[in-house]
């Protein structure tokens, strides 16, 4: 014999349920819309272009920009990929990325030193800060300062305490094998310098040099220079899925800016300020708290608190 008080009792709603599973309806339905709205949109479009053949309307789509609905749903399917990424995956790619940055800080000492009495010195320098972004980026490993917007959106378009426990398990452990890994290039930059070649001791010294120059911005005055540096980050791994080909001229353009506008880099700066402490310019109390714990706050209110905000804000009412 069926209990149908039971079963009724068990299909009955409270109303917080009701409320809530008629605004899930409501969301539904309004995605949805929206979603007839963009492929009406695009019929349209097609229609117009009827009278092109196959092949030009090829070209035409070939020669078409991604929408900014578009380029936010690769970055947040790239991002939710990486939240899912084994600790031990995350931990050496981390490690790989902090030793691949410090390349920044070789590739600008280099010219700085071969450059030396230039009067344009510093800015043709700063081309070779971009070596180690390049080789990072390219290569997919994971740099901290790329993640303040690609493990973000995820969380922005579905916000859970699950997804904010991802994100904060992502970015412990990136953090950490970044700083692991630049510090183990300063440390082996440092002991090569005193095998007696002149010409690797020339090039640590300029690297010490531009580490110096880096030093100078401390406290709020590097807080306020990293918002600028996350921000042009973030910007660079938004345009990446546009770039078709350019992405090494994009990665170029924007990061070598970070060097020639003075702007602080938590990770490649970590490499500038771990071999002044080897060296014993610096003690390691204040490489943390005089640039690098406020750098990380700039580079994280730049390209999370702006960039992140911002491009989630441009396409919020389509999704």
């Amino acid at each position: 014999m069926i209990d149908t008080a039971g079963s009724g009792a068990g299909s009955s709603l409270g109303p917080a349920e009701a409320e809530q599973t008629e605004e899930e309806r409501e969301e539904e339905l309004r995605r949805a819309e929206q979603k007839a709205e963009r492929e009406n949109t695009e019929r349209e479009i097609e229609s117009g272009n009827s009278t092109l053949t196959r092949r030009e309307r090829r070209r035409v789509s070939a020669h078409s920009r991604l929408s900014a609905l578009t380029v936010f749903s690769i970055i947040r399917s790239e991002g939710e990929e990486e939240l899912r990424r084994p600790t031990s995956s995350l931990w050496w790619s981390g490690i790989a990325a902090g030793i691949g940055i410090s390349t920044s800080v070789f590739a600008q000492a280099l010219l700085y030193d071969t450059l030396e009495g230039s009067p344009n010195r510093w800015l043709v320098s700063s081309l070779g800060y971009s070596v180690g972004f390049i080789f990072v980026i390219l290569s997919r490993l994971q740099l901290f300062t790329e993640n303040t917007l690609s493990v973000v959106l995820p969380m922005l378009s579905e916000p859970s305490w699950g997804k904010l426990g991802l994100s904060a398990r992502l970015w412990t452990i990136v953090l950490t094998a970044n700083f692991i890994g630049t510090f183990l290039t300063a440390f082996f930059v440092m002991v090569m310098s005193d095998g007696g070649d002149a010409e690797a001791s020339s090039h640590v010294t300029a690297m010490l040099e531009v580490s110096k120059h880096a030093a100078q911005s401390q406290g709020w005055t590097a807080l306020v220079k990293g918002i600028p540096a996350g921000f042009f980050i973030a910007g660079l791994v938004w345009m990446l899925p546009s770039s078709k080909g350019f992405e090494l001229w994009v990665i170029m353009v924007f990061t070598a800016l970070i060097a020639a506008g003075g702007f602080t880099h938590v990770i490649a700066g970590s490499t500038e300020m771990f071999m002044l402490v080897i060296d014993g310019q610096k003690s390691i109390e204040a490489a943390f708290t005089g640039y690098l714990l406020p750098t990380f706050a700039g580079n994280v209110i730049g390209g999370t608190g702006l960039f992140a905000m911002l491009s989630y804000g441009q396409i919020h009412a389509e999704i």
